[in-house]
């Protein structure tokens, strides 16, 4: 089925790029704003996505709808949209872009199938689109060809293969280490600086890990404004190596340390108004004065 008009669900700091790239592509970029913020609004006019004010009819003019939001408000929004399928006897494809383990996904799969809808499993690896680059879009199951149309617009697409939770697992995997790594770093600058250690431990690692450097330097200033929404999606890592029989554990830590670093007067800012300027080590001695 051709895809003429896509729904971005929400148009945040991801949604609103990905919409502004397909508009760049002619491709007609809607979404349904009632109830949203301040800053998603802003964001959604930036990038020139026209408002639905009504949900059915934003869900019965849409091709495709894109979910791209934080992962603990998924179900929710999937059954929102199951029951407009429902009223609007709508026949669209429903991407599930966030960040989900295979089983959660699998049971949003359920949702919008029974109401009449078709679903692919997707997952985005990468920042927003910037100067018309993009993502990639990993996706998988029944539907993932027709998703594939989505070349034309831009979108970096790569079909991984038939089933459902194949998509949705390569983020977990990929996400664990670049998300996981970020909460060790964070955890290990934190003891050092409450110690006392922090410069000698600096010094240590630019003796032999400048890239361990480069890397905490160039992630952590800017988890403060990410890290709320990161604990739903830690949580989705933990039920994913937990449905695989590994343990949960290291990433109850994680998203306890996200927690940490959520609950500062830091976490309040968002990607748009975060202080760029802010260092590492201004940040890690922020972040421990949260500490117990």
């Amino acid at each position: 089925m051709p895809i003429n008009t896509v729904a971005i669900l929400s148009p945040g700091d991801m949604g609103h790029a990905v919409g502004q790239l397909l508009k760049q592509h002619e491709l007609r970029v809607i979404t349904c704003l009632t109830g949203r913020s301040d800053r998603t609004k802003g964001l959604a006019k930036l990038a020139g996505i026209e408002d639905i004010e009504d949900f059915d009819e934003m869900v019965k003019t849409s091709d495709l709808i894109m979910s791209i939001t934080v992962s603990e408000i998924v179900p929710a929004l999937c059954k929102e949209v199951a029951n407009a399928i429902q009223r609007t006897d709508s026949n669209l494809l429903f991407a599930e872009c966030n960040a989900l383990s295979p089983e959660t996904t699998k049971s949003m799969e359920q949702i919008i199938t029974e109401a009449g809808g078709r679903f692919v499993d997707a997952s985005i690896i990468g920042g927003p689109p910037r100067n018309g680059s993009s993502p990639r879009f990993y996706t998988s199951g029944p539907n993932a060809s027709e998703f594939e149309q989505m070349r034309e617009f831009g979108l970096d697409v790569r079909n991984i293969g038939p089933n459902t939770g194949q998509a949705s697992g390569i983020k977990m995997c990929y996400a664990a280490m670049t998300k996981g790594t970020a909460a060790l770093h964070s955890q290990l600058l934190l003891a050092a600086e409450t110690l006392g250690l922090y410069e000698p431990l600096m010094n240590e690692f630019a003796s032999g890990h400048k890239a361990v450097i480069d890397r905490m330097e160039g992630w952590i200033p800017g988890v403060p404004a990410k890290s709320r929404r990161w604990v739903s999606e830690m949580q989705e890592i933990e039920a994913t190596f937990q449905e695989l029989g590994m343990t949960p554990h290291i990433f109850e830590g994680v998203a306890d340390m996200y927690r940490l670093i959520g609950s500062t007067d830091i976490a309040d800012e968002n990607p748009e108004t975060r202080d760029k300027g802010r260092s590492l080590k201004e940040t890690i001695e922020i972040i421990s004065k949260n500490l117990v």
